[in-house]
């Protein structure tokens, strides 16, 4: 009788990935998912719950990986956050792309409301804390409750221009996908320049002078 194997995270990640492209559904059961890659059912467990939980880590490890690619990059740390967030964006749907069949098999059952899908959820939380942690400039408007509900903001609408943008390469039939890549760059300037606070700045601080200096336009 041939050895059992050992185990790891990652392994388990490529078994998976691997049998659900070559068989367009999930495995029976964890013992059979154990039996066919000849290892103890029970090691499966030190790992990972259910398959459920191993296709929210696929989509985490999609994440990691692409900032283990920016951060390689010295110049990474010295861009601004529109920048960041567009290195981000292109890095991310590149790995995306190097895994496209499992993603379209993932999301195909998802894609009129990709919201819901549980498989992402674990990347949600990363992914906003990536864009809380990118210190996005905003209205200083010293008052916590707003702050709190501004940030929120922020980040949520993040999430769902990320969601729009993986709907949008999910259709994209342009070669390279370069659809995606224009969609991207346009995309995300657009945000930046609408988030633009430095007129509204100059509006607020105008508006500041204008009081304490008591002035009067009658």
């Amino acid at each position: 009788m041939a050895r059992k194997k050992n185990i790891t995270k990652d392994k388990l990640i490529s078994w998976y990935m691997e049998f659900v492209l070559e068989n367009n559904h999930a495995p029976k059961s964890v013992f059979s998912f154990a039996k066919e890659n000849n290892f103890e059912e029970s090691d499966f467990y030190k790992f990972y719950g259910s398959f459920e939980a191993i296709e929210e880590a696929i989509f985490s490890e999609f994440f990691q990986h692409t900032l283990k690619v920016l951060h390689k990059s010295e110049d990474f740390e010295s861009y601004d956050a529109r920048n960041k967030l567009l290195s981000f964006y292109f890095t991310f749907f590149e790995v995306l792309t190097a895994n496209r069949s499992y993603v379209v098999y993932a999301l195909e059952n998802g894609k009129k409301d990709i919201k819901k899908l549980n498989s992402l959820k674990h990347l949600r939380k990363e992914y906003t804390q990536f864009v809380e942690d990118l210190n996005i400039e905003r209205i200083e408007l010293k008052q916590e409750t707003l702050e709190k509900i501004q940030n929120k903001s922020i980040k949520e609408s993040s999430w769902v221009h990320l969601l729009i943008t993986l709907k949008f390469w999910l259709d994209d039939t342009s070669a390279s996908f370069e659809k995606t890549d224009i969609f991207i760059e346009k995309s995300i300037n657009a945000r930046f320049d609408s988030m633009d606070i430095k007129p509204l700045k100059s509006i607020i601080d105008f508006g500041k002078f204008i009081l304490k200096e008591k002035v009067n336009f009658k």
